[in-house]
């Protein structure tokens, strides 16, 4: 039986600022990044959204994370550092050591420190709550490393997005790469299932793919190849759900592979950064100025 879904979009800026990435926070709100103004936004569901001002305007936020210490924390694109802040607003900011590195990617690691990827200089970094940071270099060069995540292996997988593949780093910083079955299929977001697979989405092939801990690598073709998938999250029920930017659509993808792709209300919206919100709906950033609720009935 087909469930009813309804979607609401809830502004939070102006098509200016940009929202890119979201996640929920300790604090049962969501937090987003304003990766066009450089800030960081709050949004209690029901409530009015607050902003919080970074360094510098165009410091470039992008993904963001809760961290092992009640923080969340993020990335600057464009000014190479890494962000922390507090529920009540308190913001630290950690230069990373290579410059240009073009930070992206983070999620915290099963060693209590946060990993992150550096997409211009193919670097996964790992930084302590406290500021420390460490850099791996990959084994290839002009990866363009995107979107990491916590494997249920003790590890980091991440997306190389250049060289077409999904890569592993150990605890140890020992790397592993497992090359895609798609020529240039470009994978950027990353997420891990309940069943120790990870799922991703492949934006310039119009696939999903799913990498268990082995390497075995599956692809599932969506209904429209041009959707450009962006980002993906897995919820309580091991569904995955992911942002098609290029069609304007949510999607999900059952375990068996069953796609189903929902029409966002407003054309255009630029859907990127997607996660389970504090309600249990699923949230999406929309690049036009606000955040999307999609909920299953």
């Amino acid at each position: 039986m087909s469930r009813h879904v309804s979607i609401e979009e809830h502004p939070v800026a102006d098509r200016a600022a940009g929202p890119y990435a979201l996640v929920t926070g300790p604090d049962g709100a969501l937090w987003f990044t304003l990766v066009h103004s450089g800030e960081i936004g709050r949004l209690v569901p029901g409530a009015d959204p607050t902003r919080h001002r970074l360094k510098s305007p165009d410091c470039g936020p992008t993904v963001i994370t809760p961290g092992p210490d009640g923080a969340l924390w993020f990335t600057e694109y464009r000014a190479d550092r890494i962000g922390r802040i507090t529920v009540d607003g308190a913001v630290d900011e950690f230069d990373v050591p290579t410059p240009g590195c073009g930070p992206f990617g983070i999620a915290p690691g099963p060693d209590g420190a946060l990993w992150f990827t550096g997409t211009a200089a193919d670097r996964i970094g790992r930084i302590t709550v406290d500021g420390d940071i460490t850099e791996f270099p990959l084994p290839v060069t002009g990866a363009f490393p995107s979107a990491i995540a916590a494997g249920a292996d003790d590890a980091m997988w991440f997306t190389l997005n250049q060289a077409n593949a999904i890569g592993r780093i150990g605890m140890d910083g020992a790397i592993t790469l497992h090359s895609l079955p798609t020529e240039a299929a470009a994978p950027v977001g990353i997420a891990a299932g309940p069943d120790g697979a990870l799922w991703f989405v492949e934006i310039a092939a119009g696939q999903i793919g799913r990498i268990t801990a082995d390497g075995r690598i599956t692809e599932f073709p969506l209904p429209d190849r041009t959707a450009r998938p962006h980002a993906v999250t897995v919820d309580g029920e091991g569904t995955a759900w992911f942002t098609e930017w290029g069609a304007n659509r949510i999607g999900t993808i059952t375990a068996d592979g069953t796609i189903t792709v929902h029409d966002l209300p407003t054309p255009d919206s630029e859907p990127h950064g997607i996660a389970v919100g504090p309600d249990g709906a699923l949230w999406a950033a929309l690049e036009i100025g606000a955040l999307a609720r999609v909920a299953l009935s």
